[in-house]
């Protein structure tokens, strides 16, 4: 066990993930690209966490590593009207972690957070465990109990 918050709030919920530690490249130029890559899989079932402010408030968007965040569409799905990416350094205080390397789970402050639609697709997927070089593999099903998101078409190409 690594004991990041993402990880105990995992055990906490009971919850069964499976981690999966990889060696990090600080010059890697996408950090999901990067674990699908190392880890061998589909970078369609990995998974990147992003915060933006929808009328002023802090959300979470869960999206692909393949895609963008479509900020009209996370707006949409959480009845806001104007969003846009938070700045890093605010997603960084109030989640608790290090950008390339924020969890959608056991952020320090609970936001309202929204998954694509596409992570139906899998049995299993992967998001950011906590730190650079970590991710966590879970069901779609606990991945969206344990953060209460709802699921909505928020992926853009």
């Amino acid at each position: 066990m690594s004991g990041t918050p993402a990880t105990v709030a995992l055990v906490a919920a009971g919850i069964a993930f499976t981690e999966h530690p990889y060696v990090h490249d600080p010059a890697a130029a996408s950090f999901g690209l990067e674990a699908a890559e190392a880890l061998g899989i589909e970078p369609e079932r990995v998974f990147k966490t992003l915060l933006a402010e929808v009328d002023g408030r802090l959300v979470v968007g869960v999206v692909p590593v393949t895609g963008k965040l479509d900020l009209k569409a996370l707006a949409a799905a959480i009845g806001g009207k104007k969003a846009a990416i938070a700045d890093p350094a605010v997603a960084e205080r109030r989640t608790g972690y290090v950008v390339g390397g924020i969890s959608p789970v056991g952020q320090k402050s609970a936001h309202p957070t929204v998954v694509d639609e596409t992570v139906e697709l899998w049995d299993t997927v992967y998001v950011s465990g906590g730190r650079r070089g970590f991710d966590i593999e879970l069901t779609p099903a606990d991945l969206v109990l344990v953060t209460g998101a709802v699921i909505a078409a928020i992926a853009a190409s």
